[in-house]
């Protein structure tokens, strides 16, 4: 039966270049299978998602300097798996595999290893939880259930761990959202429209720019400095607030995402000020700020927020510190900013499931927080456990070991990221390239790999990522042309 022509969108040949970094990894006999193999990994990692309309072989030959015989033969080797269907007249899309799907690693296929969530697995007492939250649960089924800002007790506790930290904040400051991210885009809908410009940090989190580019806004990027350990370039951010007048920033200035790096109190004040100067409002991702595997997080820098007047934005969430299952985040702000956002949430969804929210609220009680110590822990132990990997499997590799956070943002001694990426699903290994962090794509001499698996996980991926890095090295460089 024929592929039904699906309703997704296109993406454009020049925007899939970006999206496939260098590709090339072997001769010209073995282009197509290189390309082919690089598409794959894009839609395994979610990042083309099904239905979407690719562009034809000339656009997409012209936008990667390649033969349109290469792009036919990749096509079809997509087609002959799965990944891509076609009709005469109506083009090429991403498709399911389905059956037809090879398994690129055989048998062991089965054992492939995760090194793209930076997430750990729930923790000790989630269980427990669920039991309270369920005997908790009848007390609110004779109400309407609806939650636009969220359960008092929970926000309550939310509200305290802001105060202790140096931002005296009060419930009816918070809003209980459905994770971070969810967080994020409702303030996003609220601050930037088509056109407008958002200031971020160049690495920074995947999935922000994703949104952010969803709205048909356009992120605007100031450089980190993760080699020289300099970090923020206030000055840098102060000019492109002045030159770009973008309509509001995020930044992640606690163990950031993916680099580790945490922006030490003078620095913080530094950047509100400038912040505060130009009226700018700041979402302040702090998802991280928990996760500091040196020290108690009460004796670190003060939120950002501390710093940042009535225009800055907190955006947290339960799923690095406790479950990306559990899906509870919430939002700090001041209560004017916080009505504005609860008449926009409407239009999204209409609150957080109360089950979740009971659940969190549980596995915080009287001093959640501090029984976080067991995870910080762990983690800890997980970090040293891939910094030695990394040093004894890829000794030319580099990073600045981070004080917390879930990753080691390390650079290779060559511009291979995506190039690696590919071969490490051969290898049985899942890691996300550089690329995926950079604005404009680029970043192939970086790779983010995160400590959230037990020890002997992490060794083992490590192993193989080394092996596939082996194969990769001195290859030709993708002879795609650069994008403007």
């Amino acid at each position: 039966m024929e592929s039904p022509i699906p309703l997704g969108g296109r993406i454009s040949g020049p925007r899939l270049a970006v999206m496939l970094g260098s590709w090339r990894r072997g001769g010209s006999r073995q282009g197509a299978a290189d390309l082919a193999a690089a598409i794959e990994l894009q839609v395994l990692d979610g990042q083309l998602p099904l239905g979407t309309r690719l562009p034809s072989e000339r656009e997409l030959a012209d936008a990667l300097g390649a033969s349109r015989t290469l792009i036919g033969a990749a096509l079809d080797r997509l087609r002959e798996s799965g990944f891509v269907a076609s009709r005469r007249g109506s083009g090429s899309w991403i498709a399911a595999p389905g059956r037809r799907r090879r398994d690129p690693l055989g048998p062991a296929s089965r054992e492939l290893i995760d090194f793209t969530h930076a997430s750990s697995p729930a923790p000790p007492g989630m269980i427990a939880a669920f039991d309270a939250a369920r005997a908790g649960l009848a007390g609110h089924l004779a109400d309407h259930g609806y939650q636009e800002r969220g359960l008092l007790a929970l926000r309550e506790r939310i509200a305290r761990r802001y105060t202790e930290r140096g931002l005296p904040t009060t419930p009816a400051e918070i809003m209980v959202t459905n994770g971070a991210h969810h967080a994020f885009v409702l303030v996003l809908r609220m601050l930037a429209g088509p056109g407008d410009r958002v200031l971020v940090e160049q690495p920074t989190y995947p999935n922000a720019l994703e949104a952010i580019r969803a709205a048909h806004a356009i992120p605007v990027p100031v450089a980190l400095d993760p080699a020289g350990g300099r970090g923020w370039d206030i000055a840098g951010i102060d000019a492109a607030l002045r030159q770009a007048s973008p309509r509001f920033a995020y930044l992640v200035v606690d163990f950031q995402n993916p680099t580790g790096l945490r922006l030490d109190t003078e620095g913080r004040e530094r950047l509100g000020a400038v912040l505060a100067r130009a009226r700018t409002p700041v979402v302040v991702d702090e998802t991280l700020a928990e996760l500091d595997l040196e020290g108690d997080p009460l004796d670190g820098p003060p939120p950002l927020a501390a710093f940042g007047g009535g225009l800055a934005i907190c955006v947290g969430s339960a799923s690095k510190t406790h479950w990306g299952g559990l899906r509870i985040g919430w939002i700090r702000a001041s209560e004017d900013l916080l009505g504005r956002l609860v008449s926009a949430r409407y239009a999204v969804d209409l609150g957080t499931p109360v089950f979740e929210q009971l659940v969190f609220t549980e596995l915080l009680g009287d001093d959640g927080w501090a029984a976080l110590a067991r995870r910080r822990e762990d983690l800890r132990g997980y970090r040293d456990a891939l910094a030695g990997a990394v040093q004894w499997h890829l000794p030319d590799w580099t990073f600045t070991l981070p004080k917390g956070g879930l990753s080691l943002w390390c650079r290779m001694p060559e511009p291979m990221s995506s190039r690696l990426a590919v071969a490490a699903a051969g290898h049985g290994v899942q890691v996300a390239p550089g690329s995926r962090f950079g604005v404009h794509g680029g970043m192939e001499r970086w790779i983010r790999l995160p400590y959230a698996l037990p020890p002997e996980q992490i060794h083992e991926a490590v192993r193989r990522l080394s092996a596939a890095a082996a194969s990769v090295r001195g290859t030709p460089e993708s002879l795609s042309a650069p994008i403007a």
